[in-house]
């Protein structure tokens, strides 16, 4: 990972809970990943760095999201490996390519089931 992902882990409703530190997460009442079982669940995650801001290149922010994410999914005791669906949102879809390139270094051996989507906006971080 580029960049240092601080995440915390806690129980609520039996459930452990991995947080970001992300202002909405309390605001909106949501964890950034949640372990129920042997199942793990994640919350949409925007490329955000360390330091509140964002790189101007979309691979980059891709590249940060993912990190994220995986950071999230071993906090809580996963592997990326066994993640079996993706989900990415963004604003112009004439650029997935910038977006599916980064995926498919991260995903290349895994091969989830996955879709892109074009969305009007994304929420701050």
């Amino acid at each position: 990972m580029s960049q240092p992902v601080k995440i915390t882990v806690a129980e609520f409703a039996g459930r452990k809970c991995a947080s970001t530190g992300s202002k909405w997460e309390p605001k909106m009442g949501y964890s950034r990943a949640v372990r129920s079982g042997n199942f793990i669940a994640v919350t949409g995650t925007v490329g955000i760095n360390a330091d509140g801001t964002y790189s101007k290149s979309l691979a980059d922010q891709t590249r940060r999201s993912l990190e994220i994410v995986q950071a999230a999914i071993e906090a809580l005791g996963g592997k990326v490996e066994h993640v079996i669906r993706t989900r990415m949102f963004v604003t112009d879809v004439s650029k997935w390519e910038q977006v599916a390139s980064v995926h498919g270094d991260v995903f290349k051996n895994i091969r989830p089931a996955t879709t892109i989507v074009e969305v009007a906006k994304l929420i701050d971080a």
